[in-house]
């Protein structure tokens, strides 16, 4: 049915235009017994009172042929009017016949102007955040919409749009229940009216809400701004301004990226936790950029100051292995009494690098985390904070694709507070010129999270804004967003000069009030406070600055280690000592075995019925339990299934990873009938095993691998794997995997042990899908090629513990990158024996020539070293040219860090044979750039390793299936080629 929105006919086409893409709500026409609605069929349209006014005679002979909220609204109407509220009282004796026309226009007119009062009252709800007084400075509107609502310029423009008199002003007029403006009162003057909405709409705190399309959530807004009451705090706002003033005098030439200009910031983060710790939140995490980071460790997270100023003693030597960080991106974990409510809280600051808004996924997955591990399953013992800067906020895409996990069931936080610090510039980036929407904040639109504006010069207006925000939180479990509209007092950081870009913003700034004097200034005007209280406040934390200055000049080491977000206490030590470094038998009891490949290969639910091919499946599972052997699908399940027996709970995130891309995981199991009924058998493994969590993704790489490791962080008791769709997909996570995962222990002593599975293989399937780019790993592996290596008897378990990233089941956690197979999913070759996972059984480094050529190895001719698929074109190949004993093959398992051991022993074992290094991807790209300087390294000169696969090349792979078949056969050729390299030097 066609619809259009109810408006006082008087307002016309201007009027329609300007609500129609604010939000009006819409409700459906029924009948004439319906409410009151906000659309009505086309066949009305124009004749809105005329429809009114037979809704109202319809009413006048029978109340009860309408429905009861009419009933109520011209009840109401007729008693205003006989009181004189707005209008003459129409007649007092109900007709038997209709009233004549006279008596229908003055209704017309009763009901007209209550509608227009609502009207009014709605465009303030609407659109009262365009002309709210939001920039302290005074010069720049805070959004960029050159469109300012003429209904709410002047009264006389709110009179003449709506078609009321000034001598309206003085009447009286219902309140509609959409609105708390009247508190206790239900009728107010047209005056008072806009008075109220003013003050709540139009001065220091802009809302943003009505979009929203939940009723409760919009009315709970309105009520909570429309009727508020907001506590002053004088202490709040010294303490950051003191500790941006000290650090000014102290070290002026020192990067630091203060927070001038928006010192609010740390009591609205305090009044943020403070809120929330009231109503039961235990944890709380926060990610945010460097403006304002050492701010908040002295005065929300309470770090020690000292600590603090040490970092900027350039003399001190850092006492941590690794590289370290600079101060502004450095985090903190810190348990505390909450001074507010005296309960206990924990606060973390998570570590981050300069790229703005990357650590946001990783804060949202560590807080999913710790949710999972206290089994609070609606956030209310854990949440997030996130700060932002207001030019990122609008530019970096990680910020849309982490609000599009906040209400996936897998990745949901319960909701996140947000506070952006809107310092009106992005670097020396124009908000015109970065931006393409009114507000830096408009992406949180996406996921119906209200937007509070608020000018941060106006301390009162802040704290009861974020008062509102926690409790926002903590009743809906769904993120808000704090904007802080502020000004940045120096230039990016405190070398940079902004004048040259902005110099009329930068004037305006100079002669800009600090907000900590406003304030006192206005509290002393008050009385609220004495100037002497004030200065006494000044002098006690000055004197708590200097005091922690004087300490910190006699460190004489700088610890990395204090500065820790996601510690582990007690995994590293036993009994108050450290871990024995060694590399633990990985192998299972056949048994146990035995009993996965059961549930693998069954439906554990009754009555459950699943799709034909999956049967098919599962009967081949069955039967490779049966012969003791796996394949790699069965093999994952086996590694997942032990480790749920041990208590180690494991969760595998990324796109189609339920299934698998290759259709060969199926670890979730739909019921071909009953919609949405699915099983998991691997939580039916064990009574009083730990959870697995398979969950597929959003259609993000970015966001979903940052949130997986900050799910990593929060405990080493878990096996957390992110899984590409295809390997070369890493690529637009390269931000996570170069900033967080490659560095992440050497800049913050931060451990992790996030598992990247990462499908490869050249197959002819063109360009893209084919590479997981293991070159770019490789190059970010920091063990040395030209270091000769000392055998010792923990050398594999010490050099794992040195590299960047590696495996698990070890006394510390490393990253593990695996290129997991694609063809090799169902190639029959590619299975194990149940002999090579038994008990005492342990993962083979290199896995050597097992064949004839191992017989008689002096007899061997060439030995080839290889990784991955091509094995098994290698195998083949051989077997075709009937050169099993004269070459012999042997396969690298681990790549990095290099087996300098194990590849000794192999080339000694064929003294004789020439080595070749041979891979399927091109010479440019692949191993091979990294495996030989450590060969040369190892074996030295005297026995160089050639190289055998595609020649260099700018794209990964061919398009072209017969250009992949050509490329092949060459390589293959080359590889068998005894003679291949006779007479070259290398």
């Amino acid at each position: 049915m066609n619809q259009v929105r109810l408006l006082p006919s008087r307002l016309g086409a201007q009027a329609s235009r300007l609500l129609a893409p604010h939000g009006v709500q819409r409700f459906s026409w029924c009948s004439r017994s319906s409410g009151p609605p906000a659309t009505f069929p086309s066949s009305r349209v124009g004749g809105g009172s005329s429809y009114m006014e037979e809704m109202y005679f319809a009413w006048l002979e029978n109340p009860q042929s309408v429905h009861k909220s009419w009933d109520s609204f011209f009840r109401k109407a007729s008693e205003e009017a006989s009181y004189g509220l707005a209008q003459p009282r129409p007649p007092s004796v109900v007709p038997e016949s209709r009233p004549a026309a006279s008596g229908r226009t003055k209704t017309s007119k009763l009901v007209e102007d209550h509608l227009a009062v609502q009207s009014l009252i709605r465009a303030y709800q609407i659109r009262g955040h365009h002309v709210a007084q939001l920039d302290p400075l005074g010069i720049l509107d805070a959004d960029l919409d050159s469109f300012v609502p003429s209904d709410l310029i002047t009264t006389i423009d709110k009179l003449a749009f709506y078609d009321l008199q000034e001598a309206d002003l003085d009447k009286e007029f219902q309140l509609p229940t959409t609105t708390f403006i009247g508190g206790s009162e239900h009728t107010l003057s047209l005056r008072e009216i806009i008075r109220r909405l003013e003050s709540t709409y139009c001065q220091h705190i802009g809302l943003e809400f009505m979009f929203i399309n939940d009723v409760e959530q919009c009315q709970w807004i309105r009520q909570k701004f429309e009727t508020p009451g907001v506590i002053p705090s004088i202490l709040a706002l010294l303490s950051p301004s003191r500790f941006e003033d000290f650090l000014a005098r102290k070290w002026s030439s020192e990067k630091r990226f203060g927070l001038e200009g928006c010192e609010v910031m740390i009591p609205a983060l305090k009044t943020i936790i403070d809120k929330s710790s009231e109503m039961g939140i235990e944890n709380v995490i926060l990610g945010m950029p460097h403006r304002g980071r050492l701010n908040v460790l002295a005065n929300v997270i309470r770090k020690d100051l000292e600590q603090i100023f040490c970092q900027f003693d350039p003399k001190l030597e850092a006492a941590d292995e690794g590289s370290g960080d600079v101060k502004y991106h450095l985090g903190m974990y810190h348990e505390r009494i909450n001074r507010v409510t005296n309960r206990n809280i924990t606060l973390s600051l998570v570590a981050n690098p300069s790229h703005l808004e990357a650590v946001d996924p990783v804060v949202q997955g560590k807080t999913k985390a710790e949710q999972f591990y206290r089994g609070d399953a609606q956030g209310k013992k854990v949440m997030s904070i996130l700060v932002h800067g207001d030019a990122a906020f609008a530019g970096q895409g990680v910020v849309y694709e982490t609000f599009h996990l906040s209400d996936l069931p897998s990745y949901t936080t319960n909701g996140t507070v947000h506070v952006v610090v809107n310092n009106q510039i992005g670097f020396t980036t124009d908000p015109r010129m970065a931006r393409s929407s009114p507000y830096p904040t408009d992406v949180a639109r996406v996921v119906n999270a209200p937007i509070f504006h608020v000018n941060a010069d106006d301390p009162e207006a802040v704290i009861y804004v974020c008062s509102v925000a926690a409790e926002w939180r903590n009743t809906f479990n769904k993120d808000v967003v704090v904007d802080l509209v502020c000004y940045r007092r120096r230039g990016h950081n405190e070398m940079d000069e902004p004048m040259f870009t902005q110099p009329l913003m930068y004037k305006q700034i100079h002669r800009q009030v600090p907000v900590l004097k406003k304030y006192a200034d206005k509290l002393i005007a008050e009385g609220t406070v004495t100037l002497q209280e004030f200065e006494e406040e000044i002098a006690k934390y000055d004197r708590i600055c200097e005091e922690a200055y004087g300490r910190s000049k006699d460190k004489k080491i700088l610890h990395i280690k204090h500065w820790l977000d996601s510690p582990w206490p007690g995994f590293f030590n036993v009994d108050g000592e450290p871990k024995s470094m060694t590399c633990p038998a990985t192998g299972i009891p056949e048994d146990v075995l035995t009993h996965i490949g059961e549930v693998a290969s069954s439906v554990p639910l009754e009555d459950f019925k699943i799709h034909t091919g999956l049967s098919r499946i599962l009967r081949g599972r069955e039967d490779m339990t049966r012969k003791r052997t796996v394949d790699w699908a069965l093999a994952e399940y086996m590694a997942f299934g032990s480790l749920l027996k041990e208590g180690i709970h494991v969760r595998l995130s990324g796109q189609d990873v339920e299934r698998g891309t290759f259709s060969h995981r199926h670890h979730v199991l739909h019921d071909q009938e009953v919609d949405r009924r699915t099983c998991v058998p691997m939580n039916h493994l064990w009574p009083d095993q730990a959870p697995y969590t398979v969950c597929n993704s959003s259609l993000s790489e970015y966001g979903v691998l940052g949130f997986e490791l900050g799910y990593a962080m929060a405990s080493p008791n878990a096996l957390v794997l992110w899984e590409a769709q295809f390997g070369d997909f890493h690529n637009t996570a390269q931000c996570i995997i170069d900033q967080f995962i490659s560095t992440g222990q050497a800049k913050w002593v931060r451990h992790n042990g996030i598992v990247l599975l990462l499908p490869h293989g050249m197959e002819g399937m063109g360009p893209e899908h084919s590479s997981a780019r293991p070159e770019r790993f490789l190059q970010m592996s920091n063990d040395d090629s030209d270091a000769y290596p000392a055998f010792t008897q923990d050398f594999e378990v010490r050099q794992l513990y040195d590299c960047n990233w590696i495996v698990i089941l070890l006394p510390f956690r490393k990253p593990l990158i695996i290129f997991t197979p694609k063809s090799l999913l169902r190639h029959p070759e590619a299975k194990s024996s149940f002999d090579q996972m038994v008990s005492g059984t342990s993962f083979q480094r290199v896995i050597p020539e097992d064949g004839a050529a191992v017989r008689a190895p002096e007899q061997v001719q060439r030995l080839i070293f290889c990784t991955g698929k091509v094995y098994y074109d290698l195998v083949k190949e051989r077997s075709n040219q009937g050169l099993d004993e004269q070459v012999a093959i042997t396969r690298l398992e681990q790549i990095s860090p290099f087996p300098f051991d194990l590849i000794k022993q192999e080339a000694e074992k064929y003294p004789g044979a020439e080595l070749v290094w041979c891979q399927e991807e091109h010479k440019n790209m692949g191993y091979y750039d990294y495996i030989s300087p450590r060969f040369m390294t190892i074996l030295g000169r005297a026995r160089p390793i050639w190289y055998v696969g595609r020649d260099p090349a700018a794209a990964p792979a061919t398009g072209n299936r017969n250009t992949h078949l050509v490329s092949l056969k060459k390589f293959l050729d080359t590889a068998f080629n005894l003679q291949a390299f006779d007479g070259k030097t290398f």
